[in-house]
């Protein structure tokens, strides 16, 4: 399970140079926490050069997913030679073997492009799962729920520390400063989003979501709209105004109507501004929310009628 407020493993314990002395508590013991990649190579080795460098790299990026241990068969020879007769192929350099839960895993030798590491390693964080950051954002959600704001965001903003790539976390963490009323804050946390999740659902959900608040402060009165509808049905401004207004007081089935109403009249009103502002709402609620899989219904049987 995630703990709060705890720091990331600092480089120095990710990548090591391992010994006889040492290996079972680098490689065996610790390989219990995390996956251990056991790197076998030799100063003479061209291709150790190469691959070495970019071995360190994918580690470090995992950010405490995975650890290194270096060993140099040349000096470490009555190792190398007590793990060939367990069964390790160490006949040629570089050899490189993963351990996990005491044990190997996986290997590959010789050198391989920078993409077929990332592969590598991505199959041995595959093995112990998330490290609790699906329970955390679960935690987070709940007290979101409970309107919990400020706490929910610590917890979010705790496991983007872990994994800045966590598009849930990340967008929990703008939908927290949403509900705390400051959405420029919000709005800026989803810019510094990652290229890899900028785009992801739980993102564009709160940009949906940073929209409609910005269009609730700006709503008219209630009353007012409502009767302007009812005193001129034909009154499609009024109409998108009245939506507007409902949606900002917690009204959304009712504003999903309106605008349904109001896209059936004349869909090309104002550059079809009804279904935009539909598909706003539907992608600032939840996907199985029933208000936004009946509403997505209606409007397409709409279209395509």
């Amino acid at each position: 399970m995630l703990e709060l407020g705890q720091g990331q493993t600092a480089a120095t314990d990710l990548i090591k140079d391992g010994t006889e002395a040492t290996f079972m508590a680098d490689v065996i013991e610790g390989s219990r926490e995390v996956p251990v990649i056991v790197d076998f190579w030799a100063t003479w080795c061209g291709p150790c050069k190469t691959l070495g460098p970019m071995l360190e790299a994918a580690v470090t990026a995992a950010k405490g997913k995975v650890r290194m241990v270096k060993i140099d068969v040349d000096r470490e020879q009555r190792l190398a030679g007590a793990l060939a007769q367990q069964g390790l192929p160490l006949q040629s350099i570089p050899t490189v073997v993963a351990f996990f839960d005491g044990r190997p895993v996986d290997m590959f030798q010789g050198a391989i492009p920078q993409s077929q590491i990332r592969d590598f390693i991505d199959r041995l964080t595959a093995l112990t799962g998330d490290g609790g950051l699906a329970e955390a954002v679960e935690a987070a959600e709940q007290m979101l729920a409970e309107g919990a704001a400020l706490e929910a965001a610590q917890v979010f903003a705790g496991i983007l520390g872990e994994d800045p790539e966590h598009a849930g976390a990340m967008g929990g963490l703008a939908r927290a400063h949403v509900a705390m009323g400051e959405l420029d804050k919000a709005e800026g946390i989803l810019n510094t989003a990652p290229a890899k999740i900028a785009t992801a659902p739980e993102l564009e959900a709160v940009r949906a979501q940073i929209a409609l608040a910005r269009q609730a402060a700006k709503a008219g009165p209630l009353a007012d709209l409502q009767a302007a509808v009812e005193a001129d049905p034909g009154n499609h401004q009024a109409r998108f105004d009245y939506a507007l207004a409902l949606h900002a007081s917690g009204q959304v089935q009712e504003a999903v109507d309106e605008l349904l109403d109001l896209f059936r009249r004349d869909r090309e009103w104002n550059n079809a501004a009804a279904k935009t502002q539909l598909f706003t709402i539907f992608d600032a609620l939840k996907p199985q929310d029933p208000i936004a899989l009946a509403g997505r219904r209606r409007l397409s049987s709409m279209i395509f009628a």
